[in-house]
């Protein structure tokens, strides 16, 4: 079975534009989708109500906001023609979904996507158009149509499955999903002489580079920032899993009793070891490629108040110094995903105006594109997640090989 793809995580998606009658209370007293014939090609043709067989579809209801916050609440849906009992007419088949704070979040015009888990398990999932969530979601189902009232389907088999890649490891992890790892044989090789400990971030990113010895930072920087990101992601996970699969076996108990807390801070702990890894892991990473195209740079460089950039060109005692050229100065941040944290570097380096902030997260929303040109903030993301980002957008962008012309061109290489 190949790994990696979207089809290891859905069967496929079906799409629309929710209307008043779907999405709003005071329209409609019912908790329907309505125009869900053709959901019949992922859900199939067998009743799944409160006294079926089968009973009702286990459902994750997920509500991510134009912001991205987010609120999953679980349930369950019931799938079902609404005009079984009358043979003589044509089914009309309907999808009614529970009350919870998750669809009572949700408006009309909001974009519904209807997700089917390889275990049967249905995502139900809401965001504004014209979101980054509303993007990202879009990209990663490969939809490319407007939604309209009326539900777009795809399954992911054949042609219509694809590589997720980093990006849609980011994406996946928003909607709380695990991803099996691939190629696990070959990476537990890599693996094998840490055990189940984890060696430091400077450690496991070298790892990440030295697996991947066919991938060059100076013939293509972008590609390369990609492929080390993602390798490094899937050595990690994997050793997650085999450090999380021992601490279980050893149990959350004392004594007689059940050790919640001990469960709750351990959980905790690995999602926090998750987002700083990530992060520590694309500065590792830039700082390779920078050093692989000759880039004079200060990582974590100290400017005002003890903040300063990730990276600092040429160096601090260039920025110190008031008779160098302020033109000459660049300062780049470097963020995996950056939501609404891309304010934070606005109050970096404040003898560079214009300042530079890479990231890996697809899709961002015009109307956050916009707010950064007027802040004088330029996004650096990899060419191969400019598809992403709407035609208007992508014009603007710039990638990594661009930002490394630039360093070039002002520091005189």
């Amino acid at each position: 079975m190949k790994k990696g793809f979207l089809s290891d995580s859905f069967t496929g998606v079906g799409i629309k534009m929710l209307t008043a009658v779907d999405a709003d209370s005071l329209s409609s007293n019912q908790h329907e989708v309505t125009g869900s014939d053709a959901l019949k090609t992922i859900l199939g043709e067998e009743p799944r109500k409160q006294k079926s067989s089968k009973g009702r579809i286990p459902t994750t209801y997920i509500w991510l906001s134009g912001d991205q916050e987010s609120i999953i609440e679980e349930g369950l849906t019931s799938w079902y023609d609404s005009r079984e009992n009358q043979k003589s007419r044509t089914p009309e088949w309907r999808l009614y979904y529970q009350s919870n704070a998750a669809t009572d979040a949700m408006s009309p015009g909001d974009i519904l996507f209807i997700a089917l888990r390889p275990d049967g398990r249905l995502f139900f999932i809401v965001t504004p158009p014209e979101s980054t969530s509303f993007n990202q979601l879009n990209w990663m189902f490969g939809a490319g149509e407007t939604p309209i009232k009326e539900f777009l389907t795809k399954e992911f088999s054949g042609n219509e499955d694809h590589k997720i890649g980093f990006a849609g490891l980011l994406i996946l992890d928003e909607l709380g999903i695990e991803t099996e790892e691939p190629e696990a044989d070959q990476i537990d090789g890599l693996l094998e002489k840490f055990g189940t400990s984890f060696p430091s971030t400077l450690e496991f990113s070298l790892l990440a580079r030295q697996s991947l010895p066919d991938v060059s930072a100076r013939d293509d920087p972008d590609a390369a920032i990609l492929a080390w990101m993602e390798r490094e992601e899937l050595l990690f996970r994997r050793l997650e899993h085999l450090s999380v699969a021992d601490r279980i076996r050893d149990g959350f108990t004392t004594g007689k009793s059940v050790d919640v807390d001990g469960f709750l801070g351990f959980s905790l702990s690995i999602q926090n070891r998750r987002k700083s890894r990530a992060g520590y892991a694309l500065g590792n990473h830039v700082e390779a490629i920078l050093q692989a195209n000759a880039i004079p740079f200060k990582r974590e460089a100290t400017t005002e108040k003890r903040k300063g950039p990730d990276f600092l060109f040429p160096g601090e005692s260039e920025y110190r110094d008031e008779k160098f050229d302020p033109l000459l100065l660049t300062m780049l941040a470097a963020k995996t995903s950056c939501k609404d944290r891309w304010r934070q570097v606005l109050t970096e380096a404040n003898r560079i105006p214009n300042k530079h902030l890479l990231t890996l997260e697809p899709g961002i929303s015009e109307g956050q594109t916009s707010e950064m040109q007027r802040e004088n903030l330029q996004l650096v993301i990899p060419s191969g997640l400019h598809g992403t980002y709407r035609p208007p957008q992508q014009s603007w962008l710039m990638n990594m090989a661009d930002f490394l012309d630039l360093l070039r061109k002002r520091q005189g290489n």
